[in-house]
């Protein structure tokens, strides 16, 4: 079983054409927000018995459900379902995520040297902020598989409240965003890693070819674009994840006109 890194979904936009200007994005904003409430779906295997949580295989989930809103709760419970490769399709409920880890870890005790050993998955998806134009949440979550250590992961959704879509960098950003962003990003990063300009990237990290590049996996923050790499990314697993914050002000010229950014930009 392998511990993914999902990117944000692509979701376009609608445009208007001729000279028809957008609305004030900033204007149609309020505070009123989307009703829910926390769920937990919790699965034991087997052979727990009466053994505790924290000592036998669990597979734990605890996510906000929202009323009334059937697209952004499949969006979260397939951002979440598909944190891990189960069957290589966009899977709404967990049921397909549970019988793969349960299979998974019965497989796993016929040939373990550990009788004791057990799994774990404990995922945790969190609202982290919004109003009437968005609603942003973090999905945090830890897995043993039984190997040498475990593996975190965290990643993001950026809703469109009022469109019922999941935002991608293209919604937000100009055409040919990406060289101005990664290069914005790079000085952050290496300011941020203790780098000169010209350290050879080659050696600590996992770039392709080498060379700096920015992931999909970003919150919509009122004080700039936050990326996440995750453990096994960009560095080896003892590095941990690394968090990369791109201000508004470095980027303004980069992004989009009347969008559920601008509601933070000054």
């Amino acid at each position: 079983m392998k511990f993914l890194v999902f990117p944000a979904l692509a979701v376009l936009l609608a445009s208007c054409g001729g000279t028809v200007k957008n609305p004030d994005v900033k204007a149609g904003i309020s505070k009123d927000t989307l009703a829910y409430e926390y769920k937990t779906f919790k699965q034991r295997a087997d052979n727990c018995g009466n053994k505790p949580d924290s000592g036998c295989t669990v597979l734990k989930i605890v996510y906000p459900d929202f009323h009334n809103q059937p697209d952004l709760n499949d969006t979260i419970k397939r951002k979440i379902s598909n944190m891990f490769m189960v069957d290589g399709k966009m899977n709404t409920d967990f049921d397909p995520l549970v019988t793969h880890f349960m299979n998974s870890y019965k497989e796993d005790l016929k040939t373990t040297s550990r009788p004791t050993m057990f799994y774990t998955l404990d995922n945790k998806a969190t609202i982290v902020r919004q109003d009437s134009a968005l609603t942003t949440l973090q999905i945090d979550g830890y897995a043993y598989l039984g190997g040498a250590h475990g593996a975190s992961f965290t990643g993001f959704i950026n809703w469109q409240t009022k469109m019922h879509k999941n935002l991608d960098l293209k919604d937000i950003l100009v055409d040919g965003y990406e060289p101005q962003l990664n290069v914005i990003a790079e000085k952050i990063f290496r300011k941020q890693e203790n780098l000169s300009d010209t350290s050879s990237l080659k050696n600590d990290y996992f770039f392709k070819d080498d060379k700096f590049s920015l992931n999909e996996n970003f919150l919509i923050s009122p004080l700039g674009l936050r990326f996440v790499y995750n453990q096994y990314e960009i560095k080896p697993y003892a590095a941990g994840k690394t968090d990369l914050v791109i201000p508004y002000t470095q980027i303004k010229k980069l992004i989009r006109p009347n969008t559920v950014v601008a509601q933070y930009i000054k």
